[in-house]
C-alpha cells in the first residue's frame, strides 16, 4: 500500500493532530471506550475520529467499530465534518456524519474549544449475525460524552440556574452560588452558549454493509430490496412477505429492479458522447485484458498506437472476451440512433452502458453498486467502491499497480468533481 499512500489514494484529505492538548483529549476519549491511550505525538484523523496510525499502534483497524456496528467516534474540531470516512463498515456513516454536524453546529463549535466529543452511532442491534440484524437498523441515535466532561459541566449548571430562579432563596445557598462560578469557568454562558448536542436521532436510508461480504439494502415506500451473495444467512427467510433478495450475480433482476426504481439513467446520446463513459470503458477493458495476458506490460508508456497494434496482434483474445467490441458496436448505435434497445443487449453487459440516475437519493450507492458489476473499471470502484478496489489492488502485479496509481493520479485526483460531473453526472451538493 505504500504506493497508494505517497499518492494519498488510501487516507487521503485527512487532518493532522499534533497539539499537545488535542491529542490528550484523544487520548481521553480513548481511555473512555477502554481502550489503551495512544503514545503518538502526532497522528491524522478522519471525519469519524478514526487515526490510521492508532490503528497500526493498537493492532486493531476496527478500534472505532467494534463488532462492526454502533460505529464509535471522536470530535475534536468542527474542522472533521469536511473530512472523508476512510474506514467503516456501513457506506451512509459520513451521511449520518455529515446530519450530526450539521444539526448541531452550534454545540460542536462551543465544546471543541475547551474539550472533546466522543461516543457511539448507536442502532438496534449489537452484532450482525444474519440479514434480519441488518434490515432491523432503522434509525440511528448519536450517545455523546465529552472527554473533559464538559457536557456534564453544562448539565450540572443549568439544572443550577433552574434551582436559583425557581427555588426561594436559593441565592442564599452560599456552596451552590460558588458551584456555579466554578462550573462557568469552564462552560462559559451557557445561556449565549448552546453545549448540548440536541438532535441525536437519525434515520438509517439506504446503504451497503461490509458483513457477509458485502449487502445491498435499498428502501422503497412499501418495500426493501437486498441483494448480495445468496449464501448469506437469512437471505430469503428473513422477512420474506416484505423483502425482495436478489442474488448479487442475478444482473437480469438487478436491472429490472434498478430501472423499474427510476434508479438508473439509461443509455441517450444526449448524456453518452459528452461524458466518454463508453469509450473510458472500453479503455478499461483493453488495458484490463492487456494485463491478464501479460501482468509485465508497461501501460504507464502505451500510447494509442501501441495499444491498436496489441489490439489488432490479439484480435482473437479481444474477440474471445467481446467486451471491447460490444462496446464499440454500442457507441456506434448510439451515434446512429441516439439510443440503445437494452432488452436485446445480455443482462452482463448493460451495466457496462449506465450510470446511477444523478437525481436520485441513492446515486451514489447505486454507482458503487455498477462498479462492482463492471470491476475491470478500476478508476469507477476507486470512485464509489474504495474496499473493492483495494482488495483488487492486492491482486494487482507491480506494474499494474504502478500504471493504476499514475492513472488515477493524472485523471481523478486533479479535479474530482468535475471529473464525477462529467463522467458519472454528479453535481456537488
Amino acid at each position: 500500500m505504500k504506493r497508494l499512500l505517497e499518492a494519498e489514494l488510501i487516507y487521503g484529505r485527512l487532518l493532522d493532530i499534533s497539539e499537545p492538548h488535542l491529542v490528550a483529549r484523544y487520548n481521553k476519549a480513548l481511555e473512555g471506550f477502554g481502550l489503551k491511550p495512544t503514545g503518538l505525538e502526532r497522528f491524522s484523523i478522519d471525519m469519524t475520529g478514526f487515526s490510521p496510525e492508532i490503528a497500526q499502534e493498537l493492532g486493531d483497524r476496527d478500534y472505532l467499530d467494534p463488532n462492526r456496528v454502533n460505529r464509535r467516534f471522536i470530535i475534536l474540531t468542527p474542522a472533521q465534518a469536511d473530512l472523508p470516512v476512510v474506514h467503516t463498515s456501513f457506506s451512509n456513516t459520513a451521511a449520518l456524519m455529515h446530519e450530526f454536524f450539521n444539526a448541531n453546529s452550534r454545540a460542536i463549535n462551543a465544546v471543541t474549544i475547551k474539550d472533546a466529543l466522543y461516543g457511539e452511532i448507536e442502532d438496534s442491534v449489537s452484532v450482525v449475525e444474519d440479514i434480519d440484524d441488518l434490515l432491523s437498523i432503522n434509525e440511528v441515535r448519536f450517545r455523546v460524552l465529552s472527554a473533559e466532561d464538559m457536557l456534564g459541566k453544562a448539565a450540572e449548571l443549568r439544572e443550577l440556574v433552574d434551582r436559583l430562579k425557581k427555588v426561594p432563596h436559593a441565592w442564599a445557598d452560599d456552596a451552590m452560588l460558588d458551584r456555579m462560578v466554578e462550573l462557568a469557568k469552564r462552560t462559559g454562558d451557557i445561556r449565549q452558549n448552546s453545549l448540548v448536542p440536541e438532535e441525536l436521532v437519525f434515520r438509517h436510508e439506504a446503504f451497503w454493509a461490509n458483513h457477509f461480504g458485502g449487502v445491498y439494502v435499498f428502501l422503497d415506500q412499501k418495500t426493501t430490496t437486498v441483494i448480495c451473495d445468496p449464501s448469506v444467512p437469512g437471505f430469503r427467510r428473513s422477512r420474506p412477505w416484505q423483502v425482495s433478495y436478489i442474488p448479487i450475480g442475478d444482473y437480469a433482476r438487478i436491472y429490472d429492479f434498478l430501472t423499474t426504481t427510476n434508479r438508473l439513467q439509461l443509455p441517450q446520446a444526449s448524456w453518452v458522447q459528452d461524458s466518454g463513459l463508453f469509450q473510458h470503458r472500453a479503455d478499461m477493458v483493453i488495458r484490463g485484458l492487456i494485463n491478464e495476458a501479460d501482468p509485465d506490460a508497461d501501460l504507464l508508456n502505451a500510447d494509442r498506437i501501441w495499444l491498436q497494434t496489441w489490439i489488432h496482434r490479439n484480435a482473437a483474445l479481444v474477440a474471445r472476451d467481446g467486451t471491447y467490441p460490444f462496446l464499440q458496436e454500442v457507441a456506434r448505435a448510439i451515434a446512429a440512433t441516439g439510443t440503445v434497445k437494452m432488452q436485446e443487449i445480455a443482462p452482463e453487459n448493460r451495466f457496462l452502458l449506465v450510470r446511477a440516475a444523478h437525481d436520485h437519493t441513492d446515486k451514489w450507492l447505486v454507482n458503487q453498486l455498477i462498479a462492482q458489476l463492471v470491476p475491470r473499471d478500476f478508476v469507477s470502484r476507486f470512485v464509489f467502491d474504495k474496499q473493492g478496489f483495494y482488495a483488487a489492488y492486492e491482486r494487482y502485479g507491480e506494474k499494474f499497480r504502478e500504471y493504476v496509481v499514475a492513472t488515477l493520479t493524472g485523471t481523478y485526483l486533479k479535479d474530482k468533481t468535475a471529473f464525477r460531473h462529467k463522467l458519472y453526472g454528479l453535481k456537488e451538493e
